[in-house]
């Protein structure tokens, strides 16, 4: 068995798109558009599918804004340097909600950022 994707509801696709691909550096891996459901779903990722899981975006077109509830907490990214990867954020107009630094009762470095519709990604620095 594997984790083939995560998928998430946002209100505007192609701003969701340009976080996802240009704040994050993933890639637009597939698009799909479903007419007669009325909404389309995109597939980013840093690698193919067939080897990674991926972020399945789902954007219902009469929809323009979800409430996100308090049962999912967020997505997880293995970066560098979390610092580094929060001034890359900030720099290419994205929202840093906790700056990089070791979590609470640990050692492992981490940083939240926020993407358009306020879902959270945490950066977690590799270790050595």
């Amino acid at each position: 068995m594997r984790l083939l994707h995560t998928m998430l509801r946002v209100g505007q696709l192609e701003r969701s798109l340009q976080f996802y691909t240009e704040v994050l550096g993933m890639r637009l891996l597939r698009r799909q558009d479903y007419p007669e459901g009325r909404f389309t779903l995109a597939f980013v990722g840093y690698g193919e599918e067939a080897q990674h899981t991926v972020l399945e975006l789902t954007h219902n077109w009469d929809t323009d804004a979800y409430e996100l509830g308090n049962a999912f907490g967020h997505l997880a990214v293995e970066v560098e340097n979390a610092a580094a990867a929060c001034d890359q954020v900030r720099a290419k107009g994205g929202k840093v909600v906790r700056e990089a630094g070791p979590m609470k009762h640990g050692t492992t470095v981490i940083a939240f950022v926020e993407d358009p519709d306020g879902y959270k990604i945490e950066f977690i620095e590799r270790k050595g």
